[in-house]
């Protein structure tokens, strides 16, 4: 469901919004929200976090590049964003709609135009893991979103 009014959006958005997300807000079209749910160092490995993005806000293109493993997983859990791989058709993302991706993929991810939108994002255990940030997604790339 499409949610325009932040208010409404917070009362659904169960993980929190968080804290701006200044140390990546380079790799964002708009603002977007942090609120880490468990630090990798502290718990075997894995690490997760909701994101939240307001209308219209989204990263850009990236990587998750590993030797072994590796890769994201992304949980819709409020509002409704946008995932796109590389050369694929965008997929609509609304709560309850988990996303696979597969280390050395590029793609990249966010909200709609007109709602918020949060998703847990899990890091996938791997080796040598590390994150590529490539150029954002243009207007007109993210215009043909529908």
């Amino acid at each position: 469901m499409k949610i325009r009014d932040k208010k409404d959006f917070d009362e659904i958005n169960v993980f929190g919004q968080g804290e701006p997300n200044d140390g990546f807000a380079q790799y964002f079209s708009g603002e977007s929200f942090l609120n880490v749910l468990n630090n990798s160092q502290e718990h075997g490995g894995i690490f997760a976090a909701n994101v939240t993005f307001e209308p219209g806000c989204r990263n850009n293109w990236h990587i998750h590049h590993a030797a072994t493993g590796g890769g994201q997983m992304l949980i819709c859990t409020a509002g409704e964003g946008w995932y796109q791989e590389e050369g694929k058709e965008a997929v609509s993302l609304t709560p309850g709609t988990v996303i696979n991706i597969r280390p050395e993929v590029k793609h990249w991810h966010g909200a709609k135009k007109d709602s918020w939108f949060s998703h847990i994002a899990l890091e996938v255990p791997g080796t040598d893991c590390r994150n590529e940030w490539c150029e954002p997604v243009s207007e007109e790339e993210y215009g043909k979103c529908s």
